[in-house]
């Protein structure tokens, strides 16, 4: 842990204590460095299923000071916005950060990572984070962070994707792994184009037992959405 540093007052803010980040964290910041159109385009997508109950779990309504940790493209925090909430957002990745103030312009999106936010203790209403902990390497750390910064009887409300997997989430993992190939993400891009294919046409095999009679594809996805109070 970094020397804190002090205020004119001679008082350590809450956030001036900064946690170091472990080697998850950094390989996570290596893995979605750049990475917030694609992650618009596609997987984004899946992830805001479950906003509006996240929403919901929080009680976010009019009024309600928010803060969305792990905003992405900032699909929660648009929501929020929608039910009147004031909102603020963070990410610690600046491709997201620059996306999701494009997306949602009455959100005040900042730059910061878990655990260490840029927020006086009890500063929020509600805090929510759709699918963050599951990117952080101290999760417990992060979540005690959470807390911090919602008032007393403030609301928290977090989604994890459950464990184990749902069958739809490990489709494309079963694809590569009948290609030889060790793990999936970026990786598969780095790939030569007849490895890609490859992983394709396993893709489309394995697709057969979640495609439906009309041609679409559905993969069942499982979450886990927690709720409570600070």
């Amino acid at each position: 842990m970094s020397a804190p540093a002090r205020g004119p007052t001679g008082r350590v803010p809450p956030w001036a204590v900064r946690m170091t980040t472990t080697a998850f964290d950094e390989s996570e910041r290596r893995a979605w460095a750049g990475r917030a159109a694609a992650y618009a385009a596609g997987f984004a997508r899946l992830c805001a299923h479950p906003v509006p109950r996240l929403l919901d779990a929080a009680e976010v309504g009019r009024g309600t000071r928010l803060l969305d940790v792990g905003t992405g493209t900032g699909t929660a925090a648009l929501a929020a916005v929608g039910r009147g909430a004031r909102v603020t957002a963070v990410d610690a990745e600046p491709s997201m950060v620059e996306l999701a103030a494009r997306a949602a312009p009455d959100v005040d999106v900042r730059l910061a990572a878990l655990p260490n936010l840029p927020f006086e203790d009890g500063e929020f209403d509600a805090v929510v984070g759709n699918f963050v902990l599951n990117h952080v390497g101290r999760p417990r750390a992060a979540l005690a962070e959470l807390r911090r910064v919602a008032r007393p009887g403030g609301r928290l409300a977090l989604t994890v994707w459950a464990v184990p997997a749902g069958p739809g989430q490990t489709l494309l993992g079963r694809a590569v792994a009948a290609a030889g190939v060790a793990t999936i993400g970026q990786l598969i891009t780095r790939q030569p184009a007849p490895v890609i294919a490859e992983i394709s046409s396993h893709f489309e095999r394995l697709s057969v037992e979640f495609t439906t009679e009309d041609g679409a594809l559905l993969l069942p996805h499982s979450a886990l959405l927690a709720r409570g109070r600070a």
